[in-house]
């Protein structure tokens, strides 16, 4: 890890880029912004974070040239209230989305969804001279006014839904299922055409399609969500390991080695150095029964998608642009997908209204390296604003305290532990320092720390209440 003169080498690259863009052109004093998301990818499922039997070179090719985080956290453990945050800079109940937003099938009246007055990354690029486009998943909503192209982005190409087929682009779930690929809001039709394909065309054209103005595209990918459909490339590649591994494996290849299309994209085109490039996933991986109980590593962490222990919400992030940053850092600093809005504003020169964000920039975090970093207070919640029902979570310092926890691994046996999340584990307390499984409750040892951060998780309510 390295971490000697970290802040040096920082302030030493802002004061190169001055130099260097003092005298250039408009696309050099605004660089290009390249946000992927990967979905449902497991916490340590990339060599950079220690994986041994997955090949990832294109994103551990980002991470050499930039800054690999170890303590970053999704804002919410399920697809739809993760997205909100990321792009609000809030948690998701401060962007007014608690859960995940159901299909128009069962929210006739369409009301479920990202709220029209929460300003999001795209708009506050888009009136900071950005050209913005969305390809991939959207799953904030499918009313007209939560649609992308009226939260920000001139351009969407992509799925509303949670999930698709990657080759017949119909909804994957129960029946009857329904085509789901749009154009804007126009819906197109692709059959047989590979989705992940067909974002990297899309991506490509749309950075033709932004001419003089610089670039912002989000990149939501749908990969590793189940259905697991890697190329028959990688699933030969991957023959001897076993179901399901293999299949989750293969298609994370699959989207690393599309990942590395598009660097070589913006490498041909001359607009690799000046592209801020961010990557993260939205949560742990899935114990589904669609993703055949699992696929994804979560190492040491305990939990995966849905649960608000580590496996759930801790996950892989990088973040790439070496005219500014240091390369081959790796950050320890407690960090989350809120932080993104900030930095991205704070990289770009973008305003917007700083008391409306609950996110922090990341540039004093990566130049001190949690040296020097206040301990962080971090609040998770998802289903709604009720806590007495719905899971929820919070993290100062080296503490954290769950609220009616869940853990989604189907070999879980609460028989065996000991553990009642209904009754005397409904509080569960953990110091991650000497707990990093996160199996044992410490709230009967430690009831001032539960009263502490309880009282702490109760006033971050009340401030994001709707």
């Amino acid at each position: 890890m390295i971490t000697i003169n970290c802040k040096t080498v920082l302030i030493a690259s802002f004061a190169f880029a001055t130099v260097i863009i003092g005298g250039a052109v408009r696309a050099q004093t605004q660089p290009n912004v390249l946000l992927i998301l990967a979905d449902d990818l497991g916490t340590l499922d990339l060599n950079c974070y220690g994986s041994g039997d997955l090949a990832t070179p294109n994103l551990d090719r980002l991470a050499k040239r930039g800054v690999r985080f170890t303590q970053f956290y999704a804002v919410a453990p399920v697809c739809s209230p993760s997205r909100a945050g990321l792009l609000t800079g809030k948690t998701n109940l401060g962007a007014g989305l608690p859960g995940n937003v159901p299909v128009p099938e069962k929210d006739l009246e369409m009301k479920a969804g990202l709220p029209s007055s929460e300003i999001t990354i795209a708009e506050m690029l888009k009136n900071n001279g950005y050209y913005t486009a969305l390809v991939g998943k959207w799953h904030l909503g499918h009313a007209p006014d939560k649609l992308p192209n009226a939260q920000g982005f001139d351009y969407f190409f992509g799925h509303q839904r949670g999930c698709i087929d990657n080759y017949s682009h119909f909804f994957f779930w129960s029946g009857p299922n329904r085509h789901d690929l749009y154009q804007n809001d126009e819906e197109i039709y692709r059959p047989g055409k590979y989705f992940p394909d067909l974002m990297v065309d899309e991506i490509k054209e749309t950075i033709d399609r932004s001419g003089n103005q610089p670039f912002f595209i989000y990149w939501a990918a749908n990969v590793p969500h189940y259905p697991y459909q890697g190329t028959e490339k990688w699933l030969d590649h991957y023959k001897d390991l076993a179901s399901p591994r293999r299949e989750y494996a293969a298609f994370v290849s699959s989207l690393d080695e599309r990942i590395g299309w598009v660097l070589d994209e913006l490498e041909k085109k001359g607009e690799l150095e000046n592209t801020i490039i961010v990557f993260q996933s939205d949560h742990g991986h899935s114990y589904e029964e669609r993703a055949f109980w699992g696929g994804g590593n979560s190492g040491p962490y305990r939990g995966g998608k849905f649960s608000m222990f580590e496996g759930g919400i801790r996950v892989p992030a990088l973040i790439s642009y070496p005219r500014t940053l240091p390369s081959g850092i790796v950050c320890d600093a407690v960090s989350s997908g809120m932080d993104w809005f900030p930095t991205i504003a704070a990289l770009t020169g973008a305003r917007y209204q700083a008391d409306s964000v609950e996110g922090i920039s990341l540039l004093p975090v990566i130049a001190d390296n949690a040296e020097k970093t206040p301990e962080r207070e971090l609040h998770w919640q998802t289903g709604s604003y009720d806590d007495s029902k719905s899971a929820w979570a919070v993290r100062k310092g080296d503490w954290k305290l769950l609220g009616n926890p869940m853990d989604p691994d189907p070999k879980w046996d609460p028989t065996a532990t000991g553990e009642d999340f209904n009754g005397k584990d409904r509080l569960f307390l953990v110091q991650l320092s000497s707990d990093t499984g996160e199996r044992t409750n410490r709230a009967g040892d430690h009831p001032e720390k539960v009263k502490e951060l309880l009282g702490l998780h109760q006033r971050w309510l009340e401030r994001v209440r709707r």
